[in-house]
């Protein structure tokens, strides 16, 4: 069964609704310049409010290592996910000092662009298109064969996810601004995008 990740959590309401959808992970965005960036108080206290099953994902840009490892030690996140321009040594230290999943995310624009990190450190890949959190989707032709687990990201709703899973079969789906109205997380379109995960 293809996972959920619901990325770009910021409000109490935004807990409530994956409380009750149930993602198998979701997403606090620690980035900065990111219209949805958190600060770590915030995300402590909307992961206490999570449901316990659901895994929390911290999203980093070149982030010190220091302040993802004071993330994983408080609990406030359960996974970390690499969207800068991180390379394998940095991964390599950062799996010595944090014994979570880490994602490494790829912009996908040609064949071979995910291959390359195909035996990193990282624990799964996270595809994505050029220009990441954007909601557009780059073309999926070119992802080729891996044998790292990988994220599905870039464009994805509650209409095009099936297609997506049908075409490539990726470890999970990732979603953000495909589950907003308005910038903001619309619990029907969460709820209608993982049913149909699961559902086909």
């Amino acid at each position: 069964m293809t996972k959920v990740k619901i990325c770009g959590l910021s409000r109490a309401a935004d807990i409530e609704a994956v409380n009750d959808a149930m993602p198998d992970y979701i997403g606090f965005v620690f980035a900065p310049n990111s219209r949805r960036q958190i600060s770590p108080e915030l995300a402590a206290n909307l992961k206490s409010q999570l449901h316990p099953d659901i895994i929390a994902v911290g999203v980093f840009v070149d982030a010190p290592i220091a302040q993802i490892k004071a993330l994983v030690q408080s609990g406030t996140i359960g996974a970390v996910q690499l969207h800068g321009t991180e390379d394998i040594q940095y991964l390599r230290r950062l799996a010595a000092e944090v014994n979570t999943p880490i994602l490494k995310a790829l912009a996908v624009t040609q064949k071979g662009d995910a291959q390359k990190w195909d035996q990193s450190p990282a624990s799964h890949l996270l595809l994505d298109n050029a220009a990441g959190g954007t909601g557009q989707r780059f073309d999926w032709n070119l992802i080729g064969k891996l044998n790292k687990p990988y994220f599905l990201a870039g464009g994805l709703d509650a209409q095009n996810v099936t297609d997506a899973i049908k075409r490539v079969s990726p470890f999970a789906v990732d979603v953000s601004s495909g589950v907003e109205t308005n910038g903001v997380k619309d619990h029907e379109k969460i709820r209608s995008f993982i049913r149909r995960v699961r559902n086909g």
